[in-house]
């Protein structure tokens, strides 16, 4: 079988580039009393909160989402909610109260899922974006759920509690593909012959051999992913389709019916199953589909999606959609804006750029520049079907590049010897990303001056046609 791309289920992926930095500030925000904190606290949680670049220049990427500004009792930057932000923030809250059940009811189901009834609080905590939990689901969600969840200290020698659920929910052990069987008005029993839903990307190519064995395979009896199958035999198609149960069940738990590959593979050892049932993806591209755009592989359900779109959205998804909007969504550039951010990017140098004796502090090797990928090849090879191709690296010789200043945009092309530059703290946040700011010679003109002199209007004229990242 060869591999082939699908641009609708790549572009579902690519969407969501920088959206769960993105999220995860704006939830640290909204816990601040003062809804706002320093720029340079959001930097020292750069790695924490996942931020691809420098905290000042990823929140001035997004002007939609975040606001800079300043206090009267010190000099130093701070960074807020839009109106637009806190408006959604505001009701999915609200949305996240009348869902609580509903999100219970799927981590139940996942712990159902699982062999021995447990999960580790860390394994939920790294699944915790998948199933749309809130951060706070320990203290929020487990207490009020006592007939579903208890946390038990973990028997192995482990400091990770586990999170089990007491006792076994009937009402809750019936899997997607039962409740479509009966939704259709069919008579639904026990060991029925059900196929999965399959599609394929155009210009799929796939042997007859194996269309042959994919027919076979959709005519073995359906057994529930809830039930206990593992004395079968591991190497048998029975088991094989008993494991691709479990697995499609397990994405219908997903609320955007996708998760990165090596989350699933963290959770495939409490399913019961060996390290290589991943290959399971690669064996049945007509149900699965994986990524690797954004530097990371995303395995996809393909029968949940119509081109880059969910078929059935769930409310969770569409405030998602929303931030993403707002990220990729133009922001109208003026001369206030403009002097707005040269005051906050002076304001960011003069505190962040200066040890206390006035010197210059050298900044790391690299730049920090938000940059957009080239993409790579996508095909999976027969040595690579465990793995989604990882080729998003630039081209040396021609490194396609995008910079910003304030949700304005260019691209560029450096050279490899250009792009290995050394930079400073000192530099400006324009002159790190490239946009450019005017000459020396009218570091002191006004913005009406420089105006006049057709600098500010080339920037503009320059800049605003650009898109995103």
């Amino acid at each position: 079988m060869t591999w082939v791309n699908d641009r609708g289920l790549d572009h579902a992926v690519e969407k969501e580039k920088h959206l769960k930095p993105v999220i995860a500030l704006k939830n640290l925000l909204k816990t601040e009393p003062g809804g706002s904190i320093p720029v340079s606290a959001v930097a020292e949680l750069k790695d924490k909160l996942g931020l691809p670049t420098q905290a000042f220049n990823f929140i001035a990427y997004y002007p939609n989402v975040f606001e800079t500004h300043f206090f009267s009792h010190t000099p130093r930057p701070y960074v807020k909610l839009t109106p637009e932000v806190l408006r959604i923030n505001s009701e999915e809250n609200q949305a996240f109260e009348s869902l609580r059940h509903n999100i219970a009811d799927r981590l139940l189901k996942l712990l159902m899922l699982t062999r021995y009834k447990r999960l580790p609080l860390t394994l939920i905590d790294q699944l915790k974006w998948d199933l749309g939990l809130p951060d706070d689901y320990v203290r929020t969600i487990l207490p009020d759920f006592p007939d579903y969840f208890q946390i038990i200290p973990n028997p192995e020698p482990n400091p990770s509690p586990n999170s089990v659920f007491k006792p076994l929910c009937d009402e809750l052990a019936v899997s997607v593909m039962e409740k479509k069987v009966m939704k259709e008005g069919k008579e639904y029993k026990k060991g029925m012959a059900l196929a999965f839903p399959m599609s394929f990307s155009r210009g799929y190519d796939i042997k007859k051999e194996v269309v042959k064995w994919v027919e076979n395979s959709q005519k073995l009896p359906y057994i529930s992913p809830y039930e206990d199958a593992f004395y079968l035999d591991s190497r048998s198609d029975q088991y094989e389709k008993w494991m691709l149960g479990v697995l499609h069940e397990v994405f219908h738990l997903f609320v955007a019916k996708k998760a990165e590959k090596q989350n699933v593979q963290s959770l495939g050892e409490h399913l019961g199953f060996r390290p290589r049932f991943t290959r399971a993806f690669a064996h049945h591209p007509g149900i699965f589909y994986a990524s690797n755009k954004i530097k990371t592989c995303t395995v996809i359900l393909r029968e949940a999606y119509k081109r880059d779109l969910l078929v059935e959205k769930h409310p969770l998804m569409g405030f998602r959609y929303q931030y993403i909007h707002l990220m990729h969504k133009k922001r109208e550039v003026t001369k206030e804006s403009l002097e707005t951010l040269k005051i906050v990017q002076d304001s960011e140098e003069k505190v962040n750029c200066e040890d206390g004796s006035g010197k210059i502090i050298e900044e790391e090797e690299g730049s920090d520049d938000i940059t957009e990928e080239e993409d790579g090849s996508d095909d999976f090879t027969e040595e690579e079907e465990e793995e989604c191709s990882d080729s998003d690296s630039m081209d040396d010789e021609d490194e396609n590049r995008i910079s910003f200043n304030g949700g304005l945009a260019h691209n560029e092309t450096r050279t490899s010897e250009e792009g290995k530059a050394r930079t400073t703290k000192r530099a400006s946040f324009a002159k790190r990303l490239e946009v450019g700011r005017p000459p020396s010679t009218y570091k002191g003109a006004s913005i009406k001056d420089q105006e006049e002199q057709g600098l500010l209007r080339d920037l503009l004229k320059g800049q605003t046609t650009q898109g995103g990242m």
